[in-house]
Formats: structure tokens, sequence, C-alpha cells
């Protein structure tokens, strides 16, 4: 039952996410002609913080997986896989997305000028 709560939690954070996005999203791109807006985001911030978020995700994983290997009354074994597994689909998310990124500059790439 833990474990459907915690996916719960984490996909309203993914949609809460993906609203942020969307409410700072402008209808044009901005060019060299047209500045971006102040205030708004860029793609390589967003981008850092998911990476940080990814990060965090895994080094509160380590974490409680030390603390219970070294016999913490206050860390459970459900909670310890929760995070585990909770880890593992947030960096697999993330080398999806690397992976699209990357299909897309070589896409870019290959274009005819």
């Amino acid at each position: 039952m833990s474990q459907g709560i915690e996916f719960n939690r984490l996909l309203l954070e993914m949609r809460s996410m993906q609203m942020d996005a969307m409410a700072k999203a402008k209808p044009l791109a901005p060019t060299s002609a047209t500045p971006a807006a102040e205030g708004a985001p860029s793609f390589s911030d967003m981008l850092g913080q998911a990476v940080n978020k990814v990060n965090a995700t895994q080094q509160t994983a380590t974490d409680m997986a030390n603390a219970f290997e070294v016999g913490q009354s206050n860390v459970d074994l459900t909670d310890v896989m929760i995070a585990s597994q909770k880890a593992s689909v947030s960096f697999q998310a993330m080398t999806q997305v690397r992976n699209k990124l990357v299909q897309a500059y070589q896409d870019i790439m290959q274009m005819p000028i």
C-alpha cells in the first residue's frame, strides 16, 4: 500500500512540474531579434534542475540503504526499496530524455542546408 502512495505522490509531482513548464511556455520561441522573457527559466536551467533532482533522489536512496545496513531502527526495508526503485525510475527517465535530446541533435545536424 505504501508503494502505491509513493507512486501517486511521484506522479503528482511530475504533473505539477509539467503544468509549471506549460504555464511558463511562450507561444513564440525567442530568437536573436526577440529576447527571452524576464524570469522565464532557460532550457539549460530546467535540465540542470531535473538532473539535480535525480541526483538528490539517488543520494537519498543511498543514504537510506546505508542507514538500514548499519541497523538504524527508524529505517524500514520497504522504505529503502521504494526509495531505491524511485531513484531507478527517475534515472531511467533522465536517460530517455538524454537519448531523445541526442537524437534530436543528430537529426538537426543531418538536415540539408
